[in-house]
């Protein structure tokens, strides 16, 4: 990663390709225009787009905006949402056929808002993972809904072995249910539970508010995966990744170097 300026003590941050230190923009509906503005300043610091919900299939200038995205190196899905609603139909064929007809190579595989088996969401990550690359949303949309830690990491260490590429730890764009509480202070426990079996590199973390943000930043370091984020708020969070905002500035100082004496 290259800087304006020269300054010791930052956290050095992985570059295009990512394995590590992913970051999931979601884009709610933007024009061509401001994608473009978007990426004039942000292009470097972004990995995927997700296309949220279903807004895909009522935006403007779709193809040229995935176009637009897959020319500065960023892969491009659509909400998982959107998947749901095909599914639901009976219309899964016709869902692959939209992928193809887009060009695209990256999906999501989601079950927050209807219930299916989870076989036989395993078979839709399976059948896909064969010329996609998957991820896989852990976690329900509805407020109040828990689940135990142990099913969390039961459903995600199956969805790994059935070909995702990450799971995605469920937050919502709003950031208050699955991993965070209805104030979206972090779930500490399950999250503590989840990391003792699931790989913290396998994990997408959504974390759409800036709290929740620098849980994760110093929970795990500038290069923790996160999703959801607003396309204004990636060079905030690039600021934070590397120490450079209030919020995570002692972060990674040597312990030594607090204050001018």
């Amino acid at each position: 990663m290259s800087y304006n300026f020269k300054l010791p003590h930052l956290p050095k941050r992985t570059s295009k390709p990512r394995e590590a230190g992913v970051t999931m923009v979601m884009d709610k509906g933007l024009s061509l225009r401001q994608a473009e503005d978007f990426l004039s300043m942000s292009a470097d610091f972004v990995d995927f787009v997700k296309l949220g919900f279903g807004s895909s299939m009522i935006t403007n200038d779709l193809k040229a905006k995935i176009k637009l995205y897959r020319e500065h190196n960023i892969k491009v899905y659509l909400g998982g949402t959107l998947f749901e609603a095909y599914v639901v139909r009976n219309k899964f064929d016709d869902y692959v056929k939209v992928l193809d007809s887009l060009k695209l190579d990256t999906v999501e595989v989601s079950d927050g808002s209807v219930e299916m088996p989870h076989e036989k969401k395993l078979e839709y990550i399976s059948t896909l993972a064969k010329n996609f690359t998957v991820f896989s949303e852990v976690g329900s949309k509805e407020e109040g809904i828990i689940i135990h830690p142990n099913k969390w990491i039961k459903l995600m260490t199956a969805e790994l072995e059935a070909g995702s590429y990450k799971v995605i730890a469920e937050a919502r764009e709003s950031g208050n249910v699955g991993i965070f509480h209805r104030n979206g202070a972090a779930h500490v426990v399950l999250i503590n539970k989840i990391i003792a079996k699931v790989p913290a590199d396998k994990i997408l973390w959504e974390t759409p508010q800036k709290g929740q943000q620098v849980y994760f930043i110093n929970l795990f370091g500038a290069n923790v995966n996160v999703g959801n984020i607003s396309f204004d708020d990636v060079i905030p969070l690039e600021t934070l990744r590397i120490g450079l905002r209030a919020d995570t500035f002692f972060t990674f100082l040597p312990g030594g170097v607090k204050a001018e004496e």
